[in-house]
């Protein structure tokens, strides 16, 4: 397997990866938030019942104001992200065959061993290639032919790197 493809200088595109890795670091955040808001309303609505209520009131509203804050940081991590990368827009490619990923950004590059990936999980835009449990780096559809797209699907079936696990 050899797959190579040009990535242009779009200023849209680093702004697109930096949406879908900080997306998939995050996702725990609005997770947690979900849970504490949860609780801190079940916790005020039960508080409500007693006669001792109103003295864990503040706790029950700071459980419900983080778990919204918490559930709002990946948004705004997201956010910060779009608008800061725009800037770094350069051309570069991608060299991938069966032993490494490489990725080309203006003048500089870099690679991922087959061996050391974990696991890849699928966006509509990308392939997240996770080394460990981190997001290392993303592939991106759309600007490779169907062709190759197919044949590496198909590679990183065979190596059962595709889904969560």
């Amino acid at each position: 397997m050899q797959i190579r493809f040009a990535v242009p200088a779009d200023p849209a595109y680093p702004a697109r990866v930096a949406a879908a890795l900080a997306a998939a670091r995050l996702r725990r955040f609005g997770y947690i938030g979900a849970a504490l808001a949860a609780v801190g309303v079940i916790g005020w609505v039960a508080s409500q019942a007693s006669e001792r209520g109103d003295r864990f009131a503040s706790l029950w509203t700071a459980l419900v104001v983080a778990g919204v804050l918490s559930m709002l940081y990946a948004p705004w991590v997201r956010w910060r992200a779009r608008r800061r990368s725009g800037g770094y827009a350069v051309e570069g490619g991608y060299d991938i065959d069966e032993r490494n990923i490489m990725m080309r950004s203006g003048s500089e590059s870099g690679g991922i061993a087959w061996d050391g990936v974990t696991r890849v999980t699928e966006t509509p835009d990308f392939w997240i290639v996770y080394v460990g449990r981190m997001p290392a780096t993303v592939i991106p559809r759309w600007l490779m032919s169907t062709e190759d797209a197919g044949r590496l699907r198909a590679f990183m079936a065979e190596r059962q790197l595709l889904g969560d696990r």
